[in-house]
């Protein structure tokens, strides 16, 4: 969504993630939820990543959903240059099927929390964000009674 300012951002570590976090754009954008994406590494982009974190509250996002995969430091290194709030995503791993990821999101040091979602919980992510949005925003509240109505009657 580019024809408003996103209010959420979405970075990721890897291209390989891309197809667990279309699920947080597809709901983002079923709730109408403006965001930007990202893919940057912590570990051999963290300047870019610096930056983008850094600038990010500037530029109007009022969210983060940071996704990774293995040491998965990207949600707390990004925590840590931003004031915003950090919703993390544990990815699936082949080694140990995610658990690596979730433990090192879950742990973070004091000072520099991140709220976590399940291995995989793209979507979920998503939900979480625009119900931060919803705390001063009544039209992505609204969006958001109206999904869980749907959900109870479904």
């Amino acid at each position: 969504m580019a024809e408003k300012t996103p209010l959420v951002g979405i970075i990721m570590g890897s291209k390989s993630d891309l197809d667990v976090m279309q699920g947080c754009a597809s709901q983002l954008e079923e709730f109408g939820v403006p965001y930007e994406l990202l893919i940057a590494s912590a570990h051999r982009q963290p300047a870019k990543v610096h930056d983008w974190a850094a600038g990010a509250a500037d530029r109007g996002m009022r969210v983060i959903v940071a996704a990774a995969g293995k040491a998965a430091h990207l949600g707390g290194v990004v925590a840590a240059y931003t004031p915003l709030p950090v919703i993390t995503v544990p990815m699936k791993t082949s080694d140990l099927g995610g658990l690596d990821s979730l433990l090192s999101m879950v742990q973070m040091p004091t000072g520099v929390p991140v709220a976590c979602v399940a291995i995989n919980g793209a979507k979920n992510a998503a939900i979480l964000a625009t119900q931060v949005l919803g705390v001063s925003e009544p039209e992505y509240r609204d969006r958001i009674v109206a999904y869980k109505a749907a959900l109870a009657d479904a």
